[in-house]
């Protein structure tokens, strides 16, 4: 077996990162880009418009525990790259919609695609063969993948402009069959070839695995993640009219919003440039502490509005490291067999929250305004700590007595 050298390093994260780009563009940031434009052309309101994505989200959670089980078998290749396919085939038949229902039973079918083809199948496919060097790979496919957003909405707006909106899914749809799902299936194949962990893969019995979905740490990690899901959730979806009833105006708002981004790349660029000096749990300890002193931030800013540029960054930052540190610190705490599928299984309620964060955010602000949305997300954050660090100290007992 071969070992990974820098080149093949190179050879495997670029391809994935770029692939990763075109799809996060096209099966999800294309939603929010057209949606004024659906409204418009099509009559549906954005609340019908909305359950549809919804819906896709909620689909690929419930799928994530498959797709990782598909990719811990080796069938990673092939999930991912026949997930970008789909995605094509669906934008498609997305380009042809002219019910409600059609543009539902679309968008439903998309969920599959993206289970198969986003961020957690690439990142167990990463984790799975680069093993111990998985954590520098997914940093850096989550730098260049986070352009994705950039390249979605004045692409989408530009097509438009062109083609008409049916013309511009096609555009997204040629993109993902032509450039994402060729780099997939060559960035795979030639990870199978470098593979540290591969061999070993199977060695974990069913046995084994069944008791890491029974232990402490286990349900205590997925408290954990899902609590930065519904921090970040509850806050973005919200975040222009949570800042305008806070007294922030219109102009000021949007570009707090735009921020956000940035300062995600910012905190994955600062992790890069802490290295290995920090263990994963630190990394996680300083991230949860930025995601409630954001929160505090944002309470303060209607009185101190230098405290909004304070929650920009630590929400963006913080956010944006958690977003890659969660399959590292899966992988600590429970090793790398069947990684795939205990990925995806703590994926489940993570994605569950993200899909549902909109609506708890609107259901908490009709009892107590947006006040109690900050204070309910800074709560998660505090909540994410706590459940992190037990999860770490039951793991780590476990393993010692083991």
């Amino acid at each position: 077996m071969k070992s990974l050298s820098i080149n093949p390093i190179r050879r495997i994260v670029w391809p994935l990162a770029i692939a990763q780009i075109i799809m996060w563009a096209a099966m999800f940031y294309l939603f929010p880009a057209l949606l004024l434009v659906w409204e418009g052309e099509l009559g549906w309101s954005k609340t019908e418009l909305s359950g549809a994505f919804t819906l896709a989200l909620v689909v690929s959670a419930v799928l994530a525990p498959a797709v990782g089980r598909l990719i811990d078998r080796g069938q990673g290749s092939r999930t991912i790259t026949g997930s970008a396919f789909l995605g094509s085939l669906l934008l498609v038949l997305l380009s042809m919609v002219t019910k409600l229902w059609q543009f539902y039973a679309v968008w439903i079918v998309i969920g599959v695609a993206m289970a198969g083809g986003l961020y957690e199948a690439c990142f167990a496919i990463l984790t799975r063969v680069m093993g111990t060097r998985a954590k520098k790979a997914i940093t850096w496919v989550t730098l260049i993948a986070g352009f994705a957003g950039t390249v979605a909405f004045p692409g989408a707006h530009a097509l438009v402009g062109i083609f008409g909106w049916r013309g511009a899914v096609l555009s997204f749809a040629a993109a993902i069959f032509f450039i994402a799902a060729p780099l997939n299936w060559f960035g795979c194949r030639l990870s199978e070839r470098h593979c540290e962990t591969c061999a070993v893969v199977a060695g974990r019995k069913t046995t084994e695995t069944s008791g890491v979905f029974r232990s402490a740490g286990f349900w205590l990690l997925a408290v954990a993640f899902t609590a930065v899901a519904l921090d970040h959730g509850v806050l973005l979806t919200h975040l222009l009219p949570l800042l305008n009833e806070r007294g922030i105006q219109s102009q000021t708002a949007v570009l707090a919003a735009s921020m956000i981004g940035p300062m995600q790349v910012a905190g994955r660029l600062a992790m890069v440039a802490v290295g290995n000096r920090v263990s994963t749990l630190g990394i996680f300890i300083v991230a949860y502490i930025a995601l409630a002193s954001a929160a505090l931030g944002l309470l303060v800013s209607a009185t101190v509005p230098v405290f909004l540029a304070v929650f920009i960054l630590l929400q963006g930052a913080g956010f944006g490291v958690m977003s890659i540190m969660r399959p590292v610190m899966t992988a600590e705490l429970f090793g790398r067999h069947d990684f795939g599928l205990i990925s995806g299984a703590l994926a489940v309620p993570y994605i569950g929250a993200a899909a549902a964060a909109p609506t708890i955010a609107a259901l908490i602000y009709g009892v107590g305004g947006y006040e109690l949305v900050i204070w309910f997300a800074g709560g998660a954050a505090g909540l994410g700590l706590i459940s992190l660090l037990a999860a770490a100290t039951v793991s780590t007992r476990s393993r010692d007595v083991h």
